[in-house]
């Protein structure tokens, strides 16, 4: 029965409808989210830091910049260098400069059991050689120097048998890339990956971090520093088919090496408190249950809190840029975790 007024016993119209609710805005949400994170979380020692997602191709997707942070801004990586590393070296694989089961003694001429250690230890970490060499912080000797000292040093484990985070590891398969190619690690660095990609001549690694000094010793695990775009290109090889880059793509079966724990059950030495629940696969953390059989998702934090990862289920780069407080865990105690609380909104702008 149609309602009646009160008046002339006209038939009431009906109010009209409410529109629908609009959809929600994903970067929106993805925004708001990062906002309120450094608003509430970030450590006073990191002043400012960016947000950005990229889709094969160097499409960048997303880009949030909060507090005091210059996406354009060249920053020092840290660890999140050992990515790019591992990239660089598995690109010498794919041209068959060397191989995942060359020898220190066979390339080095290492004698003892330190002759044993592989080069997919060196990227694992999980050589047994000693974690932090003193040599590392040396700007007055050659790279060729330091991994001499280093394994020149007694070994804590047997190769294959124990981790240990620390940056020893990677100074030794730089070096072993030195001498298969005859050049220096930055003129490797540079051919195999800065120059193809057109990235600028002062992308490069040095012994001090932030101060930007030391050429002859540079830090293969920690020297790097890079713009928040010119890292996402560095590392887009890790996506293996994914990548949509020219010049310095690398072997599908390679990339998916990063992604894959080789020693998954090592011993576990030295495991930063923020990624305790993370494999290692070859210069990467991986963030899943069963390393061993692989992940989707690799990361490479850096000590002053850049969080980059690479997804390769759903084809993204993520980075969150910062440079934070050299105090371990500081800066890496908010990035790490913010990535994870951050993933299901990224993947939501991308439409995945």
């Amino acid at each position: 029965m149609p309602l009646t007024g009160c008046g002339g016993g006209d038939t009431a119209q009906a109010p009209p409808a409410s529109p629908p609710p609009a959809a929600a805005d994903p970067a929106a949400a993805l925004d708001a989210a990062a906002a309120e994170a450094f608003a509430e979380d970030a450590p006073a020692s990191v002043p400012g830091m960016a947000l950005a997602i990229y889709r094969p191709g160097g499409e960048r997707v997303f880009l949030g910049v909060y507090g005091d942070f210059d996406p354009e801004g060249r920053y020092a990586v840290a660890s999140a260098s050992k990515l790019v590393t591992s990239l660089v070296l598995l690109r010498l694989i794919d041209q068959s400069f060397l191989e995942l089961s060359s020898t220190t003694g066979a390339v080095l001429g290492w004698s003892g059991p330190q002759a044993a250690i592989t080069l997919e230890q060196l990227l694992s970490f999980t050589s047994g050689l000693a974690r932090d060499a003193d040599c590392l912080r040396e700007v007055a000797i050659t790279l060729a120097e330091c991994a001499a000292q280093i394994g020149a040093g007694p070994l804590v484990a047997a190769p294959g048998t124990r981790f240990d985070y620390g940056n020893s590891h990677m100074q030794v398969a730089s070096r072993m890339a030195e001498v298969v190619t005859g050049s220096n690690w930055n003129a490797i660095f540079r051919a195999q990956l800065a120059d193809p990609l057109g990235l600028a001549a002062d992308v490069r690694y040095t012994t001090g971090r932030r101060q930007r000094i030391g050429s002859s010793n540079p830090l293969a695990g920690g020297g790097l520093a890079a713009t928040v775009d010119e890292y996402a290109r560095l590392v887009e090889a890790a996506l293996g088919a994914l990548a949509d880059i020219q010049g310095v793509a690398i072997d599908p079966d390679l990339a998916a090496a990063i992604f894959r724990a080789p020693y998954p059950e090592a011993e576990r030495g030295l495991v930063p408190a923020e990624v305790q629940d993370f494999g290692y696969g070859l210069g990467a953390w991986l963030e899943c249950d069963t390393p061993g059989a692989g992940c989707d998702i690799a990361s490479s934090a850096g000590l002053f809190g850049w969080m980059p990862w690479v997804d390769r289920e759903a084809g993204y780069i993520g980075i969150l840029a910062m440079e934070g407080s050299a105090v371990p865990g500081v800066a890496t105690g908010f990035s790490v975790p913010l990535a994870e609380r951050l993933r299901p909104l990224v993947l939501e702008v991308l439409g995945n």
